[in-house]
């Protein structure tokens, strides 16, 4: 009636390549990354010093910073606590009453925990599809790729990839970024999915694909002149009385602003985040966090 103690394997041996049906490289353009059911409530099954847990955790780090380097936006799912037993419905006759409404279960683990930028759904089914606003946000924003990462791999992660197959989302499974009850399940869930209704990716092949497909810029017009007069506009004030290397704090730039400034870069092609803005304070600072993650031109070329 409850999920069994699982008994650490190596992820190495469990991380098998199947080969693959479709080739569907990740396109940073059109993907979305899933984190998939990492509370405590789930880890806490395998040993308290899993090696495959450690390794696991490291990968989905690894994966996560990659993805949102290259502009992919991050997506969590976790159950909630203490269901009503109509929302539970027959997931009671298999696993039980489920988690008890505790931070301590329910939270994500805190080597993953979300970060202000990321998005987190209450997940309902094995799906992450179900009852969730996951395939309304991936039409809307014209995103057709899934990369799933997270617990577990014969469970809610072939649940989630063939769900997303029917609704025409491409998913692609990152081989050792997901684990599983057993060796044997993890291999029977890659092999399912790769013959079936997704595509199978290992992490180095993943990283690999993110770094070669970031979008240059090439199309991008950005300098640091442009950004200084974008905050100044969105101040109302005159350009000149903004310097590149002020404390943007004391002029009154707020959250609700650095958010539309970001939308406006992202949207002129930008890689970066809220946090990356949120962490520096300069618009020089902000230029060399833009000049970074895009390979942009240097002042001097611009």
């Amino acid at each position: 009636m409850s999920i069994p103690k699982i008994t650490d394997y190596a992820l190495k041996d469990a991380a098998v390549f199947p080969k693959n049906k479709v080739d569907w490289p990740i396109d940073a353009r059109k993907a979305v990354l899933l984190i998939h059911d990492m509370q405590n409530y789930f880890v806490d099954f395998y040993p308290q010093d899993s090696q495959l847990i450690t390794q696991l955790v490291n990968n989905i780090q690894t994966l996560k910073n990659a993805c949102k380097a290259a502009g992919i936006p991050v997506v969590y799912t976790a159950q909630p606590g203490d269901q009503n037993p109509e929302d539970r419905a027959l997931l009671t006759d298999f696993w039980g009453k489920g988690l008890k409404d505790d931070p301590a279960l329910t939270h994500i683990i805190d080597a993953l925990a979300p970060e202000q930028d990321d998005l987190q759904y209450t997940k309902w089914r094995y799906s992450a599809f179900k009852r969730t606003p996951l395939l309304d946000y991936m039409q809307t924003e014209k995103k057709d790729q899934l990369i799933i990462c997270g617990i577990y791999s014969h469970i809610g992660i072939l649940s989630t990839a063939l769900d997303g197959f029917m609704y025409d989302i491409k998913p692609i499974v990152i081989a050792d970024a997901v684990a599983d009850f057993s060796e044997d399940e993890q291999k029977m869930a890659l092999s399912f999915i790769a013959t079936r209704c997704g595509y199978i990716e290992t992490l180095d092949g993943a990283l690999n694909t993110l770094n070669t497909t970031q979008p240059l810029a090439t199309d991008v017009k950005f300098s640091i002149d442009t950004l200084q007069q974008d905050v100044a506009n969105i101040l109302q004030i005159p350009v000149s009385d903004i310097e590149t290397d002020e404390n943007l704090m004391y002029t009154g730039l707020d959250s609700i602003r650095v958010m539309t400034l970001l939308e406006k870069w992202r949207g002129d092609g930008a890689n970066i985040t809220f946090l990356d803005l949120a962490e520096k304070t300069t618009i020089q600072e902000w230029w060399e966090v833009i000049h970074a993650s895009m390979a942009l031109p240097t002042t001097e070329e611009v």
